[in-house]
């Protein structure tokens, strides 16, 4: 450590023409430097660099996995979409937001991503559906009113919550309104089906 700082004194010196009036200064800073070095360093002590790493979010996976099963897989999402679930899939669901409010500034008739911008706070905020995700939802159920991605996951926020019957409600209303050839009427009867049963096993019921 000492050679090292009289090299950068000589460095400083001769290679950068320290001028002599500031040699004292460098001279005490290195000498300071030095100091705190002796009292608190520990030159024995083995290094144990941690590499960073982000673990993958189960919850955010399951959101986005169940999200495209809604869509058609022969259209791929918008690319800020895409960009967005990699953050959503790690658990940065704050980041997800904001790239979602950047693509939907550009394309506000952009389905999917009021959907996803939508589950995105409601993971940020631990499963709530705040004001601005259920704004969200609203956007997307008024873009595509035959489309079950809003209510459906509306009604995931809801349960969450512990709003049970709401989330019955809104589940009952999507089917009901659902068009008689939808795809995705027998799974949710059966979601319907098994929430019934829940709540009527839970406590007051």
């Amino acid at each position: 450590m000492i050679l090292l700082a009289m090299a950068a004194f000589v460095t400083a010196v001769l290679l950068l023409r320290l001028p002599r009036s500031g040699w004292a200064l460098f001279g005490a800073a290195l000498l300071f430097g030095l100091s705190g070095y002796a009292l608190q360093g520990h030159p024995g002590r083995p290094g144990a660099p941690q590499a960073a790493s982000v673990q993958a979010s189960e919850t955010g996976t399951a959101m986005v996995d169940a999200r495209r099963e809604l869509f058609n897989p022969a259209q791929p999402p918008q690319r800020f979409v895409t960009v967005a679930d990699g953050f959503a899939r790690r658990g940065q669901y704050a980041d997800a937001a904001g790239i979602l409010r950047g693509s939907l500034t550009d394309n506000p008739e952009d389905t999917e991503a009021w959907i996803a911008l939508g589950n995105a706070l409601v993971e940020h905020a631990e499963g709530q559906p705040t004001p601005a995700a259920l704004y969200a939802y609203s956007r997307a159920e008024a873009l595509s009113p035959d489309h079950p991605a809003a209510p459906y996951f509306l009604g995931v926020a809801l349960l969450r919550a512990g709003r049970a019957n709401d989330t019955r409600a809104v589940w009952a209303e999507m089917l009901a309104d659902a068009p008689r050839d939808a795809q995705w009427v027998p799974a949710m009867r059966e979601r319907l089906k098994r929430l019934d049963a829940m709540i009527a096993g839970m406590p007051g019921q």
